[in-house]
């Protein structure tokens, strides 16, 4: 009985939820020897799907400019369903938060550098993210935009 307590995390499913490839420009864009300048912007969602099974979703979106033409965007929203048992309600949110997002990115870089790819251009490899310091942050913005207003898992 007692090993039936034991706190428990574990991956059901990983998947490509969303998959976005644009080059709007193409194929004139490819004629163009400027090296473009790429953002990259970070996502995370994490919500409750049943008693103890969350989906997180990982959206990584990289945009590829030079000057004001677009060159190529690509979002990926890498998905994840995990099982997390006997686990105190305080600690699910930054299980939620920063140990799911690190388990799905390395699924995310690899898609990215992919399409990229595929869309015919040097693969973009996406730096390690302390997705840690970013539920910090996070928690430190909500606590000076209103203290109580913390963003629930549905």
């Amino acid at each position: 009985m007692e090993q039936n307590a034991e706190p428990s995390f574990s991956i059901e499913k990983i998947y490509i939820k969303d998959l976005s490839v644009e080059v709007p420009h193409a194929p004139e864009i490819f004629l163009e020897r400027e090296a473009p300048q790429v953002e990259i912007q970070l996502n995370t969602e994490g919500r409750g799907v049943g008693e103890g099974v969350f989906e997180v979703v990982l959206t990584v979106t990289v945009t590829a400019k030079v000057e004001d033409k677009t060159v190529f965007l690509v979002e990926v929203g890498q998905g994840g369903v995990f099982r997390i048992a006997n686990v105190p309600d305080e600690q699910i949110e930054p299980l939620v938060a920063v140990a799911c997002p690190n388990i799905l990115f390395p699924y995310a870089r690899e898609v990215v550098a992919d399409a990229v790819t595929r869309a015919g251009f040097s693969p973009i490899v996406l730096q390690p993210v302390n997705f840690e310091a970013m539920y910090m942050a996070r928690l430190e913005q909500q606590q000076q935009a209103g203290g109580a207003q913390q963003a629930p898992l549905q």
